[in-house]
């Protein structure tokens, strides 16, 4: 069953799989788009990355992650800054359609989120034109606010927006459904991102009832509460009709189930769900 529309992010198979053999499986099911993280990547080595990737024609629709600026001084600002400039040289390397980030949190022993947002702004703003010289695309992707502290100051797709607007041209959103769903004004903002051409990826999977762990407890499509078909015809309302990326952290059910079954299970939720 093949899914030209569907996109593999790796760390849905990352506990069975290094990046080879993951490509292996997703080719051996008809995936030809993936979406790999920097860890996967440098655990093979760019240069063989980029070589499979070339081989087989594979489209990265998006590398994972730069971001996490926010820092308590200025040393760690900086080492942020550095290490996102060569997130942006992999991605460009590996030929993605975009750098996707997770912008950070609170400093450790910081009470100031209003502080936190100006670290990620100036940090953006610092990176941003490197990107632009490489013709690279930055993929802002707002986290669920439980994520607010330590993982995302950005919790909502207006706020995301709003800062790509602020920082001009190179500047886009990844809308993960597990992260937007519950937003109120989903709908009006997916649409003002299709007005603003800022829809660079689009996230799926579902949310859990209850959800034991809310890092590594998200679910397959179909077995949570979220209406996928609706969201993805608002995106595509607005203009996207890009791959829907399958990004599933799942550390008590699919990291422990054999690789080549979790990826027929998203190829079949794909078809049947989304």
């Amino acid at each position: 069953m093949s899914a030209p529309n569907l996109s593999m992010n790796l760390a849905t198979v990352r506990k069975q799989y290094g990046f080879a053999e993951a490509v292996e499986e997703c080719l051996r099911q008809g995936i030809t788009a993936i979406s790999p993280w920097r860890d996967q990547v440098q655990a093979i080595g760019l240069v063989e990355a980029e070589r499979i990737v070339r081989a087989n024609g594979l489209r990265l629709t998006g590398l994972c992650r730069g971001g996490m600026f926010p820092a308590a001084d200025a040393a760690g600002r900086q080492a942020a800054i550095d290490d996102n400039r060569r997130a942006i040289d992999e991605a460009v390397t590996l030929g993605a359609d975009c750098l996707v980030f997770v912008v950070g949190g609170l400093p450790q022993g910081s009470r100031d989120i209003a502080a936190a947002r100006g670290m990620v702004a100036d940090g953006l703003a610092a990176v941003l034109p490197h990107a632009r010289a490489c013709g690279l695309p930055l993929a802002l992707e707002p986290l669920h606010p439980m994520y607010a502290a330590d993982r995302s100051c950005l919790t909502t797709l207006a706020s995301a927006l709003d800062l790509c607007a602020a920082l001009g041209d190179g500047m886009g959103v990844a809308i993960d459904t597990y992260h937007v769903w519950w937003d109120p004004d989903l709908e009006a903002q997916i649409a003002r991102a299709g007005r603003e051409g800022r829809i660079l990826a689009h996230h799926i999977c579902d949310w859990l009832v209850p959800t034991t762990d809310m890092l590594l407890d998200r679910g397959m499509m179909g077995d949570g509460v979220i209406d996928l078909p609706k969201i993805r015809r608002w995106i595509e309302a607005a203009g996207f009709h890009g791959p829907q990326e399958v990004e599933i952290f799942s550390a008590n059910n699919w990291w422990l189930r054999p690789g080549p079954d979790v990826i027929a299970t998203c190829l079949d939720r794909f078809h049947t769900v989304c």
